[in-house]
C-alpha cells in the first residue's frame, strides 16, 4: 500500500508542481482510501478549493493500484484496487511471516532506561506500567531499524534502604524462603509507620542511612544480603516478562561519580555552597533551587543521575538516552538535563524523559509508604485465579497444567495491553476485571483474535496453492481488513516515536475488523476459489496480530 501511495503523491506533484505532499485518511470508507486536501493551489488556480478537486478528478489518470479518483467538495479521494492490493499485502505478509513490520530505516543506538524498581521495596502496579512501556518501546524501536541497549536503573542505597534495614532489624517474625524481597516490602511499610509516630526511630533510621553511605561493616554485610533478596525476585519478574537487561545500574555505584561531578560545578561556579550544602540554583530558568549534597555529606538523586551519566558513556555509545520514569518526575529531570547543559555534557542533547501518567486503582491513589499499594505477587494471583476460573467454565476436560498455561498467558496479555494502550501522559485507572474481559479494547480481546484465526485455518486442514485469486475478495470488511494489514508498518513508525499506545490501538482496531469480517462472512464457502482466497487473508491477519502482540510483549496463543 506504501508504493501505492508513493505513486499517488508523485502524481499529485507533477500535477500540481508541489512539494512534500502529505495525504489524508478518510474518516469514512466511502470516501475513499486516502484523500488530498486542495485549499493549498487555491492561490496559484485562482479557483474554489472544490472546483481544483472536480478538474483534477476528472484530467488525472488513475496510476496502478488505484480504481478511481473522485472528487468530494474540496478533496480528491482515491480508492484503491482491492485485487492488487490484497496481492500485494498478503503476499508479502505470507512470505515475510514473524519479518513483516520490521523496518529499514537510518540505523540509530537507542539506550532506554526503564523499570527503576527500588530494592527493599515491593515491585507494585506502577511498576509494571514502566516495565510494560518500557520493554514494548524497546521492541517497537528495533522493529523501525534501530539497536537498542536496555538498561535498568536502581535505588539500593538511600532512606528507603535504612528504613528498610531498621524495620528488619526491629522484625520479630521468622524471615520466609521465598518471595523475601517481597516481605521486605512490607517491611519497609511497617518501618515507615512506625518512623512517623516516634521521632528516635526516625534519627536511628538517619544514623542508618549515614553509615549505609560511609559503608559501615556493621551494615554493610546485612545491606548486600537483603539487597540480593530483592534483585532475584526482580529476576524471576524480568523472566516472567520477557524482559533481558545489557546492564543493570545501581545508586550505590552511581553515587561517587556524582559526587565528584558535584564538586567540579563547584569550582567552575556552576554550583555554589549554601548553609554547608551545595546547591544547584536555576531560578532565573523557573527550575527551582535543588541540592546535590545535603549538610551532612549525603547526595540527592540529581547527583547520583549526573554519576550514572558518566557510568553510561563510559559504557556504551549510543544516540539518545531515553528515561521512562513517571510524569511526577518532570521537574527533576529537567533539572539534571540544565545540569548537562551548564557543564557542556554530551548528554545534554542525548537525553529525553519518556513520561507517563501515575497507576491508580478504582478506589484512588496507591502509596507503599502508606501501605496502599498492590504489589505485583497479590494482584498476578488474583487475576490467575479469575482467569483459571473462567477457561474451566469454557474447557471443562482440560488438564490442570494447560489450564494453568493458558491463564498465565492471559492473564500476563490483560496486565501489560492495560498498561500500555493508555496514552502515555493520562493517568491509568486499573480494573483487574476489566482488563480480563474477552470483549473491548483488551489483551485478552486481541489475542481471543489470533486464537480464532487459527481455529479456522485448523478446521480448513488445507495448504494455500501457489495461485490465489485474490480480486475474489471484494466485499467492504475484507477492503477493510486489507486496508488495515497494508498500515501496519506506518502504525510501527508512528509507535517509534514514543507512543507504544498507538501500536495497541491498531491492534485493537484490526481485531475488531476481524470479527465483524467472521461474523458476516463464511471462509469456507463452496467456492473452492475463494475460500482460498479468505483463508490466505485470515492467515496474514494472524501473522500480523502475532507481530504486533510480539512488539507490545505479549504472547499470541493458538488457543484460548
Amino acid at each position: 500500500m506504501e508504493d501505492i501511495k508513493q505513486a499517488i503523491i508523485k502524481l499529485l506533484e507533477k500535477e500540481t508542481k508541489l512539494e512534500n505532499i502529505e495525504l489524508e485518511n478518510p474518516p469514512n470508507p466511502e470516501m475513499g482510501d486516502y484523500a488530498f486536501p486542495c485549499f493549498a493551489l487555491s492561490k496559484t488556480y485562482k479557483k474554489a478549493p472544490n472546483e481544483i478537486a472536480e478538474e483534477l478528478a476528472n484530467t488525472l489518470e488513475p496510476p496502478k493500484g488505484v480504481d478511481e479518483i473522485r472528487a468530494t467538495g474540496p478533496y480528491l479521494n482515491f480508492f484503491i484496487t482491492s485485487a492488487d492490493l490484497a496481492q500485494d499485502i498478503c503476499k508479502q505478509i505470507l512470505k515475510e511471516k514473524e519479518k513483516f513490520g520490521q523496518l529499514k530505516t537510518t540505523k540509530k543506538t537507542l539506550m532506554v532506561e526503564f523499570f527503576h524498581a527500588n530494592t527493599h521495596k515491593g515491585i507494585h502496579i506502577g511498576h509494571l506500567r514502566n516495565i510494560s512501556l518500557g520493554e514494548s518501546l524497546s521492541r517497537i524501536l528495533e522493529a523501525a531499524g534501530n539497536k537498542v541497549i536496555r538498561v535498568n536503573y536502581q535505588g539500593d542505597i538511600g532512606p528507603h534502604v535504612a528504613k528498610c534495614l531498621w524495620g528488619y532489624l526491629k522484625n520479630k517474625k521468622k524471615e520466609p524462603k521465598t518471595q523475601r524481597g517481597t516481605w521486605l516490602g512490607h517491611i519497609y511499610t511497617q518501618a515507615h509507620q512506625a518512623t512517623k509516630k516516634s521521632k528516635k526511630a526516625e534519627q536511628e533510621v538517619k544514623e542508618i542511612n549515614k553509615k549505609l553511605y560511609t559503608k559501615d561493616k556493621e551494615y554493610l554485610d546485612l545491606w548486600k544480603k537483603t539487597r540480593k533478596w530483592c534483585l532475584d525476585d526482580f529476576e524471576d519478574l524480568y523472566k516472567e516478562f520477557g524482559v533481558q537487561f545489557n546492564r543493570l545500574y545501581f545508586e550505590s555505584e552511581a553515587d561517587p561519580l556524582g559526587k565528584e561531578e558535584v564538586q567540579k560545578a563547584l569550582k567552575n561556579n556552576i554550583a555554589k555552597e549554601s548553609d554547608g550544602a551545595i546547591i544547584f540554583d536555576f531560578e532565573k530558568d523557573n527550575l527551582g533551587v535543588y541540592v546535590a549534597i545535603t549538610g551532612d555529606g549525603t547526595p540527592t538523586y540529581q547527583t547520583k543521575e549526573l554519576g550514572l551519566a558518566l557510568l553510561k558513556q563510559k559504557e556504551y555509545k549510543f544516540d539518545k538516552s531515553i528515561h521512562v520514569v513517571g510524569s511526577e518526575q518532570e521537574l527533576f529531570f529537567r533539572q539534571v538535563f540544565k545540569t548537562y547543559e551548564l557543564m557542556k555534557s554530551p548528554m545534554a542533547k542525548k537525553s529525553k524523559h519518556l513520561a507517563y501518567g501515575l497507576v491508580m486503582l478504582p478506589e484512588g491513589k496507591m502509596s507503599s509508604r502508606e501501605g496502599t499499594m498492590v504489589l505485583y505477587d497479590d494482584l498476578l494471583t488474583k487475576i490467575k485465579e479469575a482467569a483459571e476460573k473462567e477457561i474451566k467454565k469454557r474447557h471443562k476436560k482440560l488438564t490442570k497444567k494447560e489450564v494453568e498455561k493458558r491463564a498465565s498467558t492471559i492473564s500476563f496479555g490483560a496486565l501489560k495491553y492495560s498498561m500500555i494502550a493508555r496514552e502515555n501522559q493520562k493517568t491509568l485507572v486499573f480494573d483487574w476485571e476489566k482488563a480480563l474481559a474477552f470483549e473491548g479494547n483488551t489483551g485478552p480481546y486481541i489475542q481471543y483474535a489470533h486464537a480464532r484465526c487459527n481455529s479456522i485455518q485448523k478446521k480448513a486442514d488445507s495448504k494455500l496453492p501457489k495461485d490465489i485469486h485474490y480480486e475474489l475478495l471484494t466485499t467492504e470488511e475484507e477492503k477493510a481488513l486489507l486496508k488495515l494489514l497494508a498500515n501496519f508498518e506506518e502504525r510501527i513508525e508512528a509507535a517509534a516515536n514514543y507512543k507504544p499506545y498507538l501500536l495497541a490501538h491498531f491492534l485493537y482496531e484490526l481485531a475488531q475488523s476481524f470479527n465483524n469480517f467472521y461474523h458476516k462472512h463464511q471462509v469456507n464457502s463452496e467456492n473452492p476459489d475463494l475460500s482460498n482466497a479468505r483463508l490466505a487473508l485470515v492467515a496474514s491477519v494472524e501473522q500480523v496480530i502475532a507481530n504486533g502482540l510480539q512488539l507490545l510483549g505479549i504472547e499470541a496463543p493458538e488457543e484460548m
